[in-house]
């Protein structure tokens, strides 16, 4: 290559060469909005991109109507407002999906929590009598814990899907299944453990083994559901959005 088409930066020492190419607006706005939200992988994956689907048909209807691609970039994206702007918005959509999904994990694992306590009682009560009382009746103290939480869950999932046509998603209640879930969670990581020790103990241990393993599946579900809940209904912007600021799109 020539000296003319090559300078030396006196600085740095570095060979510099043809200006690096324009970052693209559109991918610029995405990836700054993409850091913003929390939520569900596919809810958002899903919402970000209807989003550049908009903004890229924003940016070729202002190519179409005469303006520079670069131009016609910039100007979709004022028009979408700022990604600050739109967050507010698009975050309570990922976090009704995030309480929604909250109250499913907990609904999906009555069933473990039903067998759990079965096991413990059947065992309990057996020809040999061989789980410790404390531990029978902290499982079931616990099994009544969690289900009434599930019960608490089950009306989000009515508020959040076929109501939530009819009805606004009141503000609060991600909040609350978040807690909820966080409570549901604990109760089944306490049942866990103690059926862990009560099988230690007794002599028909693989039954309370496998109540054990039915609490900590459910715990594997219900809890890191619900800690991702106690983050996305964490208040993340510190003012909400002007009225004007964003473009329903």
């Amino acid at each position: 290559m020539s000296a003319h088409g090559r300078q030396s930066d006196p600085v740095n020492g570095h060979t510099v060469g043809a200006h690096p190419a324009e970052a693209d607006p559109v991918e610029e706005y995405i990836a700054d909005l993409t850091a913003l939200l929390r939520g569900p992988a596919r809810a958002k994956a899903r919402m970000i991109e209807e989003i550049r689907d908009g903004l890229t048909e924003t940016v070729a209807t202002h190519t179409r109507g005469g303006s520079a691609p670069g131009r016609g970039a910039d100007d979709a994206v004022r028009e979408f407002g700022t990604p600050e702007e739109l967050a507010p918005v698009c975050q309570r959509e990922l976090t009704i999906a995030q309480a929604r999904h909250t109250a499913w994990a907990l609904a999906l694992t009555a069933p473990f929590l039903a067998a759990c306590w079965y096991l413990t009682w059947s065992t309990a009560h057996g020809q040999d009598g061989l789980v410790p009382r404390a531990a029978q009746l902290l499982v079931t103290q616990l099994a009544a814990v969690i289900g009434a939480m599930a019960l608490l869950a089950a009306p989000a999932l009515a508020v959040t899907g076929a109501l939530a046509r009819r009805l606004p998603t009141p503000d609060r209640l991600p909040l609350a299944i978040a807690w909820v879930g966080t409570t549901a969670g604990v109760a089944m990581g306490i049942a866990t453990l103690t059926l862990a020790v009560a099988s230690l103990v007794a002599t028909d241990w693989p039954l309370l083994a496998l109540a054990g393993a039915f609490a900590a599946v459910s715990h594997a579900v219900v809890a890191p559901s619900a800690r991702a809940c106690r983050r996305c209904a964490r208040p993340a912007f510190a003012s909400p959005p002007s009225p004007g600021g964003v473009v329903g799109h």
